[in-house]
Protein backbone atom coordinates (compact mmCIF):
# COMPACT_ATOMS: atom_id res chain seq x y z
CA UNK A 1 0.00 0.00 0.00
CA UNK A 2 1.01 3.95 -0.42
CA UNK A 3 2.61 5.49 1.72
CA UNK A 4 2.19 8.87 0.41
CA UNK A 5 -0.59 11.41 1.73
CA UNK A 6 -2.80 11.13 -1.28
CA UNK A 7 -3.36 7.28 -1.45
CA UNK A 8 -6.51 6.40 -1.19
CA UNK A 9 -8.37 3.95 1.64
CA UNK A 10 -11.70 2.37 0.23
CA UNK A 11 -13.79 2.16 3.19
CA UNK A 12 -17.82 0.72 2.59
CA UNK A 13 -19.62 1.36 5.29
CA UNK A 14 -22.11 -1.10 7.60
CA UNK A 15 -24.84 0.30 5.50
CA UNK A 16 -23.34 -1.14 2.38
CA UNK A 17 -21.90 2.90 1.16
CA UNK A 18 -18.51 3.15 -0.13
CA UNK A 19 -16.40 6.09 0.77
CA UNK A 20 -13.27 6.99 -0.77
CA UNK A 21 -10.68 8.21 1.71
CA UNK A 22 -7.42 10.24 1.27
CA UNK A 23 -4.87 8.78 4.00
CA UNK A 24 -4.35 12.78 4.89
CA UNK A 25 -7.43 14.85 5.46
CA UNK A 26 -7.80 17.92 6.43
CA UNK A 27 -9.32 19.48 9.45
CA UNK A 28 -11.28 22.74 9.28
CA UNK A 29 -11.36 23.90 12.40
CA UNK A 30 -8.27 26.29 12.22
CA UNK A 31 -9.70 27.76 9.08
CA UNK A 32 -12.42 29.50 11.68
CA UNK A 33 -9.91 32.14 13.16
CA UNK A 34 -8.77 29.66 15.65
CA UNK A 35 -6.22 31.69 17.75
CA UNK A 36 -5.44 34.43 14.94
CA UNK A 37 -7.58 36.26 12.42
CA UNK A 38 -6.95 35.27 8.47
CA UNK A 39 -7.85 36.54 5.35
CA UNK A 40 -9.90 34.94 2.96
CA UNK A 41 -7.03 35.36 0.35
CA UNK A 42 -5.25 33.22 3.08
CA UNK A 43 -8.39 30.67 3.99
CA UNK A 44 -8.54 29.77 0.31
CA UNK A 45 -5.15 29.24 -0.36
CA UNK A 46 -4.58 26.91 2.45
CA UNK A 47 -7.37 24.82 1.13
CA UNK A 48 -5.77 25.05 -1.93
CA UNK A 49 -2.48 23.62 -0.82
CA UNK A 50 -4.25 20.45 0.31
CA UNK A 51 -6.03 19.85 -2.89
CA UNK A 52 -2.93 20.38 -4.80
CA UNK A 53 -1.18 17.90 -2.32
CA UNK A 54 -3.39 15.46 -3.18
CA UNK A 55 -5.90 15.67 -0.23
CA UNK A 56 -9.57 14.80 -1.02
CA UNK A 57 -11.13 14.86 2.53
CA UNK A 58 -12.28 17.48 4.21
CA UNK A 59 -13.95 18.13 7.99
CA UNK A 60 -16.16 20.96 8.89
CA UNK A 61 -18.49 22.00 11.29
CA UNK A 62 -21.16 25.03 12.34
CA UNK A 63 -18.74 25.62 15.48
CA UNK A 64 -15.33 26.13 13.87
CA UNK A 65 -15.49 29.89 13.33
CA UNK A 66 -19.43 30.17 13.68
CA UNK A 67 -19.57 29.38 10.41
CA UNK A 68 -16.47 30.60 8.66
CA UNK A 69 -14.86 27.68 8.12
CA UNK A 70 -17.73 25.81 6.29
CA UNK A 71 -17.52 29.25 4.20
CA UNK A 72 -14.15 29.04 3.06
CA UNK A 73 -14.09 25.57 2.60
CA UNK A 74 -17.20 25.68 0.58
CA UNK A 75 -15.74 28.67 -1.83
CA UNK A 76 -12.58 26.74 -2.13
CA UNK A 77 -13.92 23.49 -3.42
CA UNK A 78 -16.18 25.41 -5.59
CA UNK A 79 -14.74 24.72 -8.91
CA UNK A 80 -14.49 21.05 -8.16
CA UNK A 81 -16.61 18.24 -9.21
CA UNK A 82 -18.51 17.11 -6.45
CA UNK A 83 -17.66 13.55 -6.49
CA UNK A 84 -13.77 14.43 -6.44
CA UNK A 85 -14.09 15.12 -2.67
CA UNK A 86 -15.28 13.96 0.43
CA UNK A 87 -17.00 16.25 2.66
CA UNK A 88 -18.35 16.05 6.78
CA UNK A 89 -20.03 18.82 8.45
CA UNK A 90 -21.64 18.12 12.10
CA UNK A 91 -24.99 18.65 14.05
CA UNK A 92 -25.45 19.87 17.74
CA UNK A 93 -25.13 23.44 17.72
CA UNK A 94 -27.15 25.96 16.18
CA UNK A 95 -25.97 29.35 15.14
CA UNK A 96 -27.94 31.82 15.88
CA UNK A 97 -27.85 36.22 15.08
CA UNK A 98 -26.14 38.12 18.06
CA UNK A 99 -25.25 41.58 18.88
CA UNK A 100 -21.72 42.20 17.59
CA UNK A 101 -19.73 41.75 20.96
CA UNK A 102 -21.82 38.16 22.21
CA UNK A 103 -20.51 35.74 19.70
CA UNK A 104 -18.87 33.86 22.84
CA UNK A 105 -16.60 32.53 20.20
CA UNK A 106 -13.63 31.25 22.68
CA UNK A 107 -10.55 30.61 20.95
CA UNK A 108 -12.13 31.85 17.51
CA UNK A 109 -11.45 35.33 16.42
CA UNK A 110 -13.71 37.73 14.07
CA UNK A 111 -16.72 35.29 14.16
CA UNK A 112 -19.37 36.85 12.35
CA UNK A 113 -22.37 37.99 14.78
CA UNK A 114 -23.47 34.65 15.62
CA UNK A 115 -24.05 32.80 18.74
CA UNK A 116 -23.93 29.23 19.22
CA UNK A 117 -26.47 26.67 21.40
CA UNK A 118 -26.78 23.39 21.78
CA UNK A 119 -29.92 21.11 20.10
CA UNK A 120 -29.62 17.79 19.44
CA UNK A 121 -33.15 17.34 18.76
CA UNK A 122 -35.13 16.33 15.43
CA UNK A 123 -35.88 20.08 13.97
CA UNK A 124 -32.23 21.06 15.71
CA UNK A 125 -30.61 18.41 13.51
CA UNK A 126 -32.25 19.35 10.31
CA UNK A 127 -31.75 22.70 10.64
CA UNK A 128 -28.51 23.06 11.80
CA UNK A 129 -27.88 20.39 8.23
CA UNK A 130 -29.51 22.64 6.02
CA UNK A 131 -27.55 25.90 7.26
CA UNK A 132 -24.66 23.63 6.69
CA UNK A 133 -25.89 23.16 2.61
CA UNK A 134 -26.58 26.69 2.38
CA UNK A 135 -22.69 28.19 4.17
CA UNK A 136 -20.49 24.84 2.07
CA UNK A 137 -22.76 26.06 -1.64
CA UNK A 138 -23.28 22.01 -1.91
CA UNK A 139 -26.66 19.90 -1.70
CA UNK A 140 -25.50 17.17 0.00
CA UNK A 141 -22.66 16.04 2.38
CA UNK A 142 -21.04 12.73 2.54
CA UNK A 143 -21.14 12.51 6.65
CA UNK A 144 -22.44 14.21 9.60
CA UNK A 145 -21.21 13.49 12.72
CA UNK A 146 -22.94 14.42 15.91
CA UNK A 147 -20.53 17.20 18.02
CA UNK A 148 -19.26 16.91 21.54
CA UNK A 149 -22.12 14.81 22.67
CA UNK A 150 -19.78 13.97 25.76
CA UNK A 151 -19.87 14.37 29.26
CA UNK A 152 -16.74 17.29 28.90
CA UNK A 153 -19.09 19.55 26.84
CA UNK A 154 -22.03 18.96 29.06
CA UNK A 155 -21.27 18.51 32.88
CA UNK A 156 -24.45 17.57 34.38
CA UNK A 157 -26.27 18.01 31.35
CA UNK A 158 -24.90 15.36 29.45
CA UNK A 159 -27.69 12.62 29.84
CA UNK A 160 -30.39 14.88 29.35
CA UNK A 161 -28.35 15.96 25.89
CA UNK A 162 -27.93 12.26 25.18
CA UNK A 163 -31.88 11.34 25.45
CA UNK A 164 -32.08 14.93 23.28
CA UNK A 165 -31.00 13.39 20.46
CA UNK A 166 -32.17 9.57 20.85
CA UNK A 167 -35.68 10.19 22.43
CA UNK A 168 -35.82 13.92 20.94
CA UNK A 169 -35.51 12.20 17.43
CA UNK A 170 -32.12 13.41 16.62
CA UNK A 171 -30.31 10.59 15.78
CA UNK A 172 -33.46 8.89 13.90
CA UNK A 173 -33.67 12.20 11.39
CA UNK A 174 -30.03 11.13 10.67
CA UNK A 175 -31.12 8.10 9.86
CA UNK A 176 -33.91 9.21 7.84
CA UNK A 177 -31.12 11.19 6.22
CA UNK A 178 -28.71 8.17 5.10
CA UNK A 179 -31.75 6.38 4.18
CA UNK A 180 -33.00 8.59 1.87
CA UNK A 181 -29.26 8.85 0.03
CA UNK A 182 -28.78 12.84 1.81
CA UNK A 183 -25.77 11.52 3.48
CA UNK A 184 -23.63 8.70 3.04
CA UNK A 185 -22.38 7.98 6.51
CA UNK A 186 -23.57 9.33 10.11
CA UNK A 187 -21.45 9.06 13.39
CA UNK A 188 -19.76 10.95 16.13
CA UNK A 189 -17.44 13.76 16.51
CA UNK A 190 -16.18 14.03 19.77
CA UNK A 191 -13.02 14.37 22.15
CA UNK A 192 -13.73 11.00 24.00
CA UNK A 193 -14.18 7.26 23.71
CA UNK A 194 -16.76 6.83 25.99
CA UNK A 195 -20.42 8.31 23.86
CA UNK A 196 -18.77 6.13 20.48
CA UNK A 197 -18.52 2.88 22.64
CA UNK A 198 -22.31 3.68 24.26
CA UNK A 199 -23.11 4.38 20.72
CA UNK A 200 -21.91 1.19 19.16
CA UNK A 201 -23.72 -0.69 22.29
CA UNK A 202 -26.96 1.25 21.23
CA UNK A 203 -27.39 1.89 17.60
CA UNK A 204 -26.14 1.67 14.26
CA UNK A 205 -23.54 4.44 13.60
CA UNK A 206 -20.98 4.49 10.26
CA UNK A 207 -18.31 6.04 11.07
CA UNK A 208 -16.29 8.09 14.41
CA UNK A 209 -14.52 11.22 14.13
CA UNK A 210 -12.28 10.87 17.47
CA UNK A 211 -10.03 13.71 18.64
CA UNK A 212 -6.98 13.05 19.96
CA UNK A 213 -7.30 9.82 21.44
CA UNK A 214 -5.53 8.08 19.49
CA UNK A 215 -1.82 9.36 18.74
CA UNK A 216 1.67 8.46 19.35
CA UNK A 217 1.30 9.85 22.69
CA UNK A 218 -1.57 7.67 24.08
CA UNK A 219 -3.05 4.55 23.14
CA UNK A 220 -4.77 2.91 25.68
CA UNK A 221 -7.67 4.36 25.97
CA UNK A 222 -9.09 2.94 23.05
CA UNK A 223 -8.16 -0.24 22.90
CA UNK A 224 -11.50 -1.66 23.32
CA UNK A 225 -13.58 0.44 20.77
CA UNK A 226 -10.76 0.39 18.10
CA UNK A 227 -11.52 -3.83 18.02
CA UNK A 228 -15.61 -3.15 18.13
CA UNK A 229 -15.27 -0.44 15.66
CA UNK A 230 -13.59 -3.33 13.25
CA UNK A 231 -15.51 -5.93 14.50
CA UNK A 232 -18.58 -3.80 13.15
CA UNK A 233 -16.45 -2.60 10.16
CA UNK A 234 -17.41 1.12 11.80
CA UNK A 235 -14.73 3.68 10.27
CA UNK A 236 -12.51 5.88 12.51
CA UNK A 237 -11.51 9.42 11.56
CA UNK A 238 -8.51 10.42 13.86
CA UNK A 239 -8.70 14.04 14.52
CA UNK A 240 -5.65 16.28 16.14
CA UNK A 241 -3.36 13.45 16.03
CA UNK A 242 -0.42 15.99 17.39
CA UNK A 243 -2.89 16.35 20.59
CA UNK A 244 -3.52 19.95 19.75
CA UNK A 245 -0.49 20.63 19.07
CA UNK A 246 2.33 19.46 21.80
CA UNK A 247 3.40 16.33 19.50
CA UNK A 248 3.67 19.17 16.27
CA UNK A 249 6.12 21.76 17.78
CA UNK A 250 8.06 22.81 21.49
CA UNK A 251 5.67 24.75 23.65
CA UNK A 252 2.44 22.97 21.84
CA UNK A 253 -0.95 22.84 23.75
CA UNK A 254 -2.29 19.50 25.00
CA UNK A 255 -6.10 18.98 24.92
CA UNK A 256 -5.71 22.86 23.51
CA UNK A 257 -4.65 23.80 27.00
CA UNK A 258 -0.99 24.40 28.49
CA UNK A 259 0.76 20.99 28.49
CA UNK A 260 1.40 19.43 31.76
CA UNK A 261 4.75 18.51 32.88
CA UNK A 262 4.31 14.85 32.65
CA UNK A 263 3.12 14.71 29.20
CA UNK A 264 5.72 17.14 28.17
CA UNK A 265 8.74 15.01 29.49
CA UNK A 266 7.24 11.96 27.68
CA UNK A 267 6.97 14.04 24.46
CA UNK A 268 10.83 14.68 24.78
CA UNK A 269 11.62 11.15 25.25
CA UNK A 270 9.26 10.09 22.19
CA UNK A 271 11.40 13.24 20.31
CA UNK A 272 14.28 11.79 21.40
CA UNK A 273 13.94 8.43 20.34
CA UNK A 274 12.92 9.92 16.81
CA UNK A 275 16.10 12.04 16.40
CA UNK A 276 18.19 9.19 17.17
CA UNK A 277 16.37 7.60 13.84
CA UNK A 278 16.38 11.05 11.36
CA UNK A 279 13.04 11.42 12.12
CA UNK A 280 10.51 14.68 12.77
CA UNK A 281 8.82 13.85 15.63
CA UNK A 282 5.37 14.75 13.99
CA UNK A 283 6.46 12.73 10.90
CA UNK A 284 5.94 9.99 13.19
CA UNK A 285 2.86 11.23 15.14
CA UNK A 286 1.33 11.17 11.26
CA UNK A 287 2.76 8.10 10.12
CA UNK A 288 1.67 6.25 13.65
CA UNK A 289 -1.80 7.23 13.86
CA UNK A 290 -2.10 6.12 10.01
CA UNK A 291 -1.25 2.67 10.60
CA UNK A 292 -4.36 1.35 12.78
CA UNK A 293 -6.68 -0.69 10.20
CA UNK A 294 -9.92 0.89 11.57
CA UNK A 295 -8.42 4.25 10.63
CA UNK A 296 -9.62 5.39 7.64
CA UNK A 297 -8.42 8.92 7.40
CA UNK A 298 -6.22 11.07 9.45
CA UNK A 299 -6.71 14.96 9.72
CA UNK A 300 -4.73 17.25 11.00
CA UNK A 301 -5.27 20.59 11.08
CA UNK A 302 -3.67 23.48 9.17
CA UNK A 303 -4.06 27.04 9.05
CA UNK A 304 -1.41 28.30 6.19
CA UNK A 305 -0.24 26.68 2.71
CA UNK A 306 3.12 25.94 4.58
CA UNK A 307 1.27 24.14 7.15
CA UNK A 308 -0.62 22.18 4.89
CA UNK A 309 2.83 21.20 2.62
CA UNK A 310 4.71 20.46 5.68
CA UNK A 311 1.97 17.95 6.84
CA UNK A 312 1.59 16.17 3.33
CA UNK A 313 5.51 15.82 3.32
CA UNK A 314 5.35 14.59 6.78
CA UNK A 315 3.12 12.12 5.04
CA UNK A 316 5.16 10.97 2.53
CA UNK A 317 8.42 10.76 4.72
CA UNK A 318 10.50 7.71 4.98
CA UNK A 319 10.49 6.18 8.44
CA UNK A 320 12.70 3.12 9.27
CA UNK A 321 11.06 0.25 10.73
CA UNK A 322 13.54 -0.16 13.64
CA UNK A 323 12.20 3.34 15.02
CA UNK A 324 8.66 1.87 16.17
CA UNK A 325 10.66 -1.15 17.53
CA UNK A 326 12.58 1.41 19.26
CA UNK A 327 9.49 3.74 20.71
CA UNK A 328 7.68 -0.02 21.64
CA UNK A 329 11.15 -1.30 23.72
CA UNK A 330 11.16 2.08 25.48
CA UNK A 331 7.57 1.89 26.35
CA UNK A 332 6.51 4.78 24.94
CA UNK A 333 3.91 3.47 22.71
CA UNK A 334 1.79 0.27 23.53
CA UNK A 335 3.31 -3.30 22.44
CA UNK A 336 0.17 -4.20 21.01
CA UNK A 337 -0.15 -0.71 18.65
CA UNK A 338 -0.19 -1.72 14.83
CA UNK A 339 2.77 0.37 13.03
CA UNK A 340 3.79 1.43 9.90
CA UNK A 341 6.07 -1.00 9.38
CA UNK A 342 3.71 -3.74 9.65
CA UNK A 343 0.84 -1.68 7.62
CA UNK A 344 3.36 -1.96 4.45
CA UNK A 345 2.97 -5.76 4.75
CA UNK A 346 -0.44 -5.18 4.21
CA UNK A 347 -3.14 -4.74 6.89
CA UNK A 348 -4.91 -1.97 5.50
CA UNK A 349 -8.49 -3.34 5.38
CA UNK A 350 -11.83 -3.07 7.73
CA UNK A 351 -13.03 -6.21 5.44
Amino acid sequence: MPADAASRRMFVTPHGRTLAFTRLGFGGAPLGNMHRTLSEVEAEATVRAAWDAGVRYFDTAPLYGHGLSESRIGRALSAEPRGAFRISTKVGRLLEPCAAGDEAAGIYQATPPLRVRFDYSRDGVMRSFEASLARLGLDRVDILYVHDIEPAAHGAAYEARWDELMAGGGWRALDELRAAGDVAAIGLGVNDAAPCERMLAEFDPDIFLLAGRYTLLEQAPLWDLLPACERRCVGIVAGGPFNSGVLARDGGTFDYAAAPAAVLARVGRLRTVCERFGVALPAAALRFVAAHPAVVSVIPGGQTPGEVAANAAMMDAPIPAELWTALQDEGLIDAAAPTPALEIQGARSLH
